[in-house]
């Protein structure tokens, strides 16, 4: 067993490198930019360094459709009051590298085109001597890639982080994104950190408990220490990974149970049955699902939901919110067996379900004091029963679930438009 996940973890690496020639025009496009960017910072007196960081810089970069690097332009502290993204942008527009789009958040970046296959973000930062004095997360980025570096030192442990992050690529889990809510770039590369290789982290993550406590540099000496120093909203995710940069910070503050309890499944599929397919992107096969939904008599739906919203974890996270209120609106009166979310990175989701109806709903009416209402009630229910001081009416499904999200649709409209979605439609 042990050589078959050897040979296949292997071959998976063969698949998952970059090709030397894209790692190549990566590099050339990058280093271009930077000296045209400095230069620019040069002629214009602003004291600013320009670092590579993420995933490019730390050598851990997965094969994908679309590459992305991340570039910091790291301002001096005394530019701490200005508005560092305005001077990013500026000289973005003056260098001419690349189609430049901004990219709103708690402080502006930018994503500058290199070709269809590669872009580059460019982020603003300041520098900070201690990570306490950061006012944003990415501030802390200088001191993760530098501590990424000196852990990481030989091809194998780049390769198990490799193999660990394209296995959650494949898995949904990848991306502290909140319409993923699962492990970033840098909590990959210090879980192998600290488990060493890719399968100890599977075996380890298959097996862990609630509220598990990861302290790679033993920052504290026990949990209450941590529960001191630590709010309560960052000790939320099912596993606590104390930032050696950074002892205050949860690494896996993003990871919902959700996405952690899925990615176990996965890695208690992949150790049970180890096979190249853990590590490749696939969409569910929806006519496959809509036939097996057929010979259990149940019924399978199909629809794409749109926003305005800003493309990326803003459109991302509206349209994973409201994914998961027309699932709990739809399990009134169905019971779901399957469901899936897809996202295109873009403006539209799909959603489908697979649902039977309930026998029966019960729908809750007034105090049985409250007459006029009771009336009222009784007219549009039929079957109506008491109990204890209330009324209530037992309710037979009738419609199928597309009839139900039609009627919803149309009875809800203002709950949508609040939830930023633009256009709800049943495709399937």
């Amino acid at each position: 067993m042990k050589s078959n996940i050897n040979l296949i973890l292997k071959e998976v690496l063969n698949r998952i490198n970059p090709s030397k020639e894209d790692l190549d025009y990566i590099n050339k496009f990058v280093k271009e930019f930077i000296i045209s960017f400095e230069k620019k910072l040069k002629s214009k007196k602003i004291e600013a360094q320009v670092f590579v960081g993420g995933s490019f810089a730390k050598k851990t970069m997965i094969k994908k459709k679309l590459y992305d690097v991340d570039v910091f332009v790291r301002f001096e502290k005394k530019y701490q009051n200005k508005d560092i993204s305005y001077l990013t942008k500026k000289i973005l527009s003056e260098i001419k590298i690349g189609k430049v789009s901004t990219i709103h958040g708690s402080r502006d970046y930018f994503k500058v085109e290199g070709n269809k296959d590669f872009f580059i973000e460019v982020v603003p930062v300041i520098k900070v001597k201690n990570p306490k004095e950061a006012e944003n997360i990415t501030d802390l980025s200088y001191f993760h890639v530098d501590y990424i570096k000196k852990k990481l030192k030989t091809e194998k442990m780049l390769d198990e982080v490799r193999l660990a992050k394209a296995f959650c690529h494949a898995n949904k889990c990848y991306g502290a994104e909140s319409y993923i809510s699962g492990f970033s770039g840098y909590s990959l590369e210090l879980l192998i950190c600290n488990y060493k290789t890719f399968l100890n982290f599977t075996g380890a993550m298959e097996k862990i408990k609630d509220k598990e406590i990861i302290d790679i540099e033993k920052l504290y000496k026990n949990k209450k220490e941590i529960q001191m120093n630590m709010n309560g909203a960052k000790m939320e995710s099912p596993i606590i990974l104390i930032d050696p940069t950074f002892k205050e910070r949860n690494a896996l503050a993003a990871l919902s149970k959700e996405t952690f309890e899925q990615f176990q499944e996965v890695c208690r599929k992949f150790l049970k049955n180890p096979s190249y397919e853990s590590f490749e992107n696939k969409k569910p096969d929806l006519e496959k699902i809509k036939k097996s939904a057929e010979k259990k008599k149940a019924e399978f739906i199909l629809v794409k939901a749109k926003t305005d919203k800003q493309e990326g974890d803003i459109a991302g996270s509206k349209l994973v919110k409201f994914y998961r209120h027309l699932g709990e609106e739809i399990k009134k009166a169905y019971n779901i067996a399957d469901k899936g979310f897809e996202y295109d990175d873009k403006k539209e989701a799909e959603y489908f379900f697979v649902v039977k109806k309930k026998k029966e709903i019960i729908r809750m009416g007034p105090m049985i004091s409250n007459k006029e209402d009771c009336i009222a009630f009784r007219e549009k229910h039929k079957n109506i029963f008491t109990k204890k001081d209330r009324i209530y009416a037992r309710e037979e499904i009738t419609d199928s679930v597309k009839e139900f999200i039609q009627s919803w649709k149309l009875k809800n409209q203002d709950k949508i438009s609040e939830m930023y979605i633009t256009n709800l439609e049943i495709i399937n």
